[in-house]
């Protein structure tokens, strides 16, 4: 099924070894000033970059942050009032659950009492009603027994 390992001289290959070149930097020179303009226009700045392009665009200023209202204090009482709300929801709940429980633990000793009187009253008919051994009542021996009035002496 899978070919069997055949040997192969190794192949020898070309490798090319590729040196970069570096540039020389070009003379540079410092970019014109432009004459700052007053009033609502921004100024315009130009930067030479190494490889002798000129960008020129608008400075950019940074955003100020605007700043944060002052924040009125929360009282004492109210956080307390707060946190005994909270406090208060967590007891009903526990109670409610507490409740649930009660009452499921209540029903389940109710089937099993329930269970043991169906079981114990079968057991009792089983005895009272089973074919086997004496059929009811006092079992007396007639031989020896005196009969007197309707009673049974021995």
């Amino acid at each position: 099924m899978y070919p069997e390992n055949v040997h192969h001289a190794p192949v020898e290959r070309a490798v090319e070894v590729h040196t970069p070149t570096p540039l020389t930097p070009a003379a540079v020179a410092p970019a014109p000033l432009v004459p700052v303009q007053s009033g609502a226009v921004p100024s315009v700045a130009s930067v030479v970059l190494p490889d002798g392009r000129v960008v020129t665009g608008y400075a950019i200023n940074p955003a100020q942050p605007e700043p944060v209202a002052d924040k009125p204090a929360v009282s004492r009482a109210a956080v307390n009032v707060a946190l005994g709300g909270v406090g208060f929801l967590a007891v009903c709940g526990g109670l409610l659950l507490l409740t649930t429980f009660i009452a499921a633990l209540t029903a389940l000793i109710t089937q099993l009492i329930i269970l043991a009187a169906v079981i114990f009253g079968g057991w009792i008919a089983v005895q009272v009603f089973s074919a086997s051994g004496h059929k009811g009542g006092t079992t007396v021996n007639i031989r020896k027994a005196v009969i007197k009035r309707n009673r049974f002496y021995q």
